[in-house]
Order: C-alpha cells, then sequence, then structure tokens
C-alpha cells in the first residue's frame, strides 16, 4: 500500500466533498453523531471547564463547538483546508474562539508542534478509521496529552460496521403472524484491504476507509504507552427502529455501529 499516495487522494477527496458534508452535519451534527458519537465521547470525557481539549480530525467543527460550549479551550485541526474553512465560517461570531489549523494525523512532528505536555484531553471522532497509519497519532498523543490527561476516540465498530457490512432483511410467517427481521452479514474480520465507501446517501465521491481489528487498533495505542480504562459501544434504541425507513443501523438496536474508549497514559 502507498501510504502517501493514499493520504493524499484521501485529502483530495474530502477538500472536494467539504461541503456536502458540512451541509450533512450543520452546526450540532447529524443524527448518527448527536445520537452516538457525541454522547459517548462526552461521558469518557468526562470535561471540566477550562481544560484544554485538542480535537483531531475535527471536520466542520461539530465537536469542537460542543466542548468550547462545555467551557473547554479548544484547538481543533482537519487535513481537509475546505473543511477547516467551512469550519471557520461557521464559528465566525461565536461566543468561544476554537483555534483551528490545517494539519496532518499521520505528521508526528506537526502535531508534536502544537506544545508537548499541553493538552488535559484529546478528541478524536470517526477520524481513525480514515487514517492510513495511527502510530505516528498515538506517539504524538501521548506526547500532547499532560501526565494526567486522556484520550478519548470513537470509530466505526471494528466487528460490525466496517468496509461496507451487508445490510439484510428477512421476512417471516411464524403462526399467521409476520415480522421483519433484520442483521449485517460479514465476511471478513482480521484482515481486510483499504475500500472506498460513501459515508452518507448521495456522498459526491467515495473515500477510503482503512479496517482494523480490534488488536490492531488498540495495539498500536498501546505500543504508544497508553492503557485502555473506559468502553462504549453505542447503538440506537428499539424506539427507532419503527420509525426508521430502509436498510440501516436504526433497525439494529443489539448491533453497535460505533465503538467509543477512552485510553489514559500507563
Amino acid at each position: 500500500m502507498d501510504i502517501k499516495r493514499q493520504n493524499e487522494e484521501g485529502r483530495e477527496l474530502w477538500n472536494r466533498k467539504a461541503q456536502f458534508w458540512d451541509a450533512l452535519h450543520g452546526d450540532r451534527g447529524n443524527s448518527f453523531h448527536r445520537r452516538l458519537i457525541e454522547p459517548s465521547v462526552l461521558q469518557l470525557l468526562e470535561l471540566q471547564t477550562g481544560e484544554t481539549v485538542l480535537d483531531i480530525g475535527c471536520g466542520n467543527g461539530a465537536l469542537a463547538r460542543r466542548l468550547a460550549e462545555q467551557g473547554a479551550r479548544v484547538t481543533a485541526f482537519d487535513f481537509s483546508a475546505e473543511l477547516i474553512r467551512l469550519a471557520k465560517a461557521r464559528d465566525s461570531g461565536g461566543a468561544a474562539a476554537i483555534a483551528y489549523h490545517v494539519m496532518d494525523a499521520t505528521d508526528e512532528a506537526a502535531m508534536l508542534a502544537l506544545g508537548a505536555g499541553r493538552f488535559d484531553a484529546l478528541t478524536c471522532a470517526m477520524t481513525l478509521m480514515d487514517i492510513p497509519i495511527i502510530d505516528p497519532l498515538f506517539r504524538a498523543a501521548a506526547r500532547l496529552l499532560r501526565a494526567d490527561g486522556r484520550f478519548v476516540f470513537s470509530t466505526q465498530h471494528p466487528a460490525f460496521n466496517s468496509n461496507n457490512p451487508i445490510f439484510v432483511q428477512e421476512k417471516e410467517d411464524r403462526a399467521g403472524v409476520v415480522s421483519n427481521h433484520y442483521a449485517v452479514k460479514l465476511r471478513a474480520y482480521l484482515d481486510l484491504p483499504p475500500v472506498k465507501g460513501a459515508g452518507a446517501p448521495g456522498e459526491p465521491s467515495p473515500h477510503y476507509y482503512y479496517h482494523r481489528p480490534l488488536s490492531e487498533l488498540l495495539d498500536a495505542a498501546f505500543a504508544a504507552g497508553f492503557a485502555l480504562d473506559g468502553l462504549l459501544e453505542p447503538a440506537f434504541t428499539e424506539e427507532d427502529a419503527p420509525r426508521s425507513t430502509g436498510l440501516n443501523w436504526e433497525k439494529l438496536p443489539q448491533i453497535p455501529p460505533v465503538l467509543s474508549g477512552r485510553l489514559r497514559l500507563a
């Protein structure tokens, strides 16, 4: 795999569809973000007013704005210059200033230039699966944090929602009662190559997804000196299914599409 080439292609794809993604998420994120990602990240983060937080892969700034609203001093970056431009536009005139940067999470030196030991906490929401190599990110994160800091991440659940799971609907007639059942079908888990996929219906261009089994994902964190001390697997609820149309995660309240974790320096 040519990591540098794929990373540069990924940057161009995200720049190209930044306006679509910004419109999809708006100020507070789409329903997936609001229902699953943001609550799990905030629960694990246990944010205190006045803390200094770095948001990695911030997109259009939906999570960064939420952190700032809760009293954090926020620095945020993304490798897409267009997404950062749109994030700044949404924040213009906001009560809490967020320091935005165009930066690549595979560039360890650039991340360290933000200041070793500067941050109380790091967040990385739904970004790890977009990055071709994560070891530099975890190494930099270990040095950017204060000794008692924490790193909270969320990502596509490696076991259920990685590199295009197949959604299945089955109709059953049992004793005259007809009901629908929903599931996801997986063909592989341990070794999957990068694929291009659409993150949302109607996206103008697919982007790369990098699957990592749970062992590989966490081994990169452990190698950088982190220990895992919190884990959540958010899913939609039974009440979501009847309101949802089509085959999607809202039909699967027993299967979490997101994995969120909290890391601390060991």
